[in-house]
């Protein structure tokens, strides 16, 4: 009875030897005596014990790869690169993707540092940040090519960061702040400019309307000293003109001495003068009114 107890508790050990799990989203790489037998699926498996053995676990989900590249552009300014290669195993492919490569990781990059220096070199560093995409694309498809013998499969490769040297990019701050600079500048000139302008086309219509408007008022006073010289004929036979404007004359004067000294804070300063002067000044004013009577007949 001992003997057939520690029979079975051989064969249970044996079983248990055998069995194994594979987590999901991995494969399982099963070698007998060394030779690729099989691949174990996820969940729980069976091998058989002493003859075949996990030869290794190969993972089946998305995996990113940052490789840091530094080169140089077309306009010899170096850079660097940084390119995420997001990438799987087929399935179907898990033997080549075990076997064939040791390190799958040094070998995308190596591929990744090949494609990204033979393409900046040919573009200048601002076509850089604008051809990024072109870059990724150049990157995938290279690698697609080549991994797929592997049993790689690419999903995305992007292009995740792009860092001149420090002085460079403070150089192009500089350059973008001088350039903003002057836009600023020559906005600004444009906007004083139209200020000006606007600014003499008021002054120069507000000195227009002034100048209609002294002549709108010289016409007035005009008009209505010739109105009250006709109508002082018409009242008093025998008199003239003259008369009529030396009588206006002096009532003006006399009005505006009246005015000046009704007013306790003036300024003006009356100079002595002789009866001649006022003479003089009706000879003036007489002449001024037959000139506007001339223009306003035209």
């Amino acid at each position: 009875m001992f003997l057939i107890y520690l029979l079975v508790l051989l064969l249970i050990s044996i079983v248990f030897l055998g069995l194994y799990t594979v987590k999901q989203q991995n494969v399982a790489i099963i070698e007998l005596f060394g030779k690729f037998s099989r691949a174990g699926n996820p969940g729980l498996n069976f091998k058989i014990p002493f003859f075949e053995r996990v030869a290794g676990r190969v993972n089946l989900r998305i995996q990113q790869l940052d490789v840091n590249v530094e080169t140089k552009t077309k306009d010899n300014v170096f850079v660097k690169v940084v390119v995420s290669v997001q990438y799987f195993v087929v399935p179907e492919k898990v033997y080549q993707a075990f076997y064939y490569l040791s390190n799958p990781q040094e070998q995308i990059t190596s591929f990744v540092f090949d494609v990204v220096r033979s393409t900046v070199p040919t573009i200048i560093l601002d076509d850089v940040f604008e051809k990024k995409d072109d870059i990724a694309d150049a990157v995938k498809k290279e690698l697609s090519q080549v991994m797929g013998e592997f049993g790689y499969d690419i999903l995305k490769a992007l292009v995740t960061d792009i860092e001149p040297d420090e002085k460079v990019k403070d150089a192009m701050n500089e350059i973008n702040a001088a350039q903003r600079l002057r836009v600023a500048a020559t906005e600004k000139g444009e906007a004083e400019k139209i200020l000006k302008v606007k600014q003499a086309e008021a002054d120069a219509e507000s000195k227009a309307l002034s100048g209609k408007g002294i002549a709108d008022q010289r016409m007035a006073i005009i008009n209505g000293l010739k109105e009250s010289v006709d109508d002082f004929q018409k009242s008093i036979p025998g008199t003239n003109a003259n008369d009529v404007m030396n009588l206006v004359l002096i009532t003006q004067y006399f009005d505006t001495l009246k005015d000046m000294g009704s007013t306790s804070k003036t300024n003006t300063i009356l100079l002595p003068h002789s009866p001649g002067t006022l003479g003089q000044l009706t000879d003036e004013i007489r002449k001024a009114i037959i000139s506007g009577s001339e223009a306003t007949k035209r």
